[in-house]
């Protein structure tokens, strides 16, 4: 079985979600536990980092829309970073750009939400 796994990292009222592995069917119950500890604990600002992750499937894509509307009708976004390539030429072919916004780093996606919300703006 592939591996995979996540880490979370709080950057202000932003939570960063770090990918590893593969994720597919058989992983992607671990990131639907992640949406759903940061969701109970009202944390809706959620950027998501591709760095390290090989591979996405179509389970793996649908764990971010199982859990989209829920977090923008609480105000809050998944932003996505860090994606190489292979993983991008995927959420592309699916028209997820349309529906997500991507950066190319975490900063990028931090900055974008604290200017959203006011927080932070020059």
């Amino acid at each position: 079985m592939a591996e995979f796994s996540t880490s979370i990292i709080n950057k202000g009222d932003v939570s960063v979600i770090n990918l590893s592995g593969y994720l597919d069917a058989h992983t992607a119950p671990t990131l639907e536990d992640n949406f759903t500890d940061l969701i109970d604990q009202n944390k809706f600002k959620i950027v998501v980092n591709f760095n390290d992750l090989a591979y996405i499937s179509s389970a793996g894509l649908g764990v971010f829309m199982a859990y989209i509307e829920k977090i923008r009708n609480n105000n809050g976004d998944i932003k996505l970073t860090n994606m190489n390539d292979k993983v991008f030429n995927i959420f592309d072919l699916l028209g997820f750009p349309l529906l997500y916004e991507i950066f190319k780093t975490d900063e990028e996606a931090v900055t974008k939400f604290n200017e959203s919300s006011g927080v932070g703006s020059k």
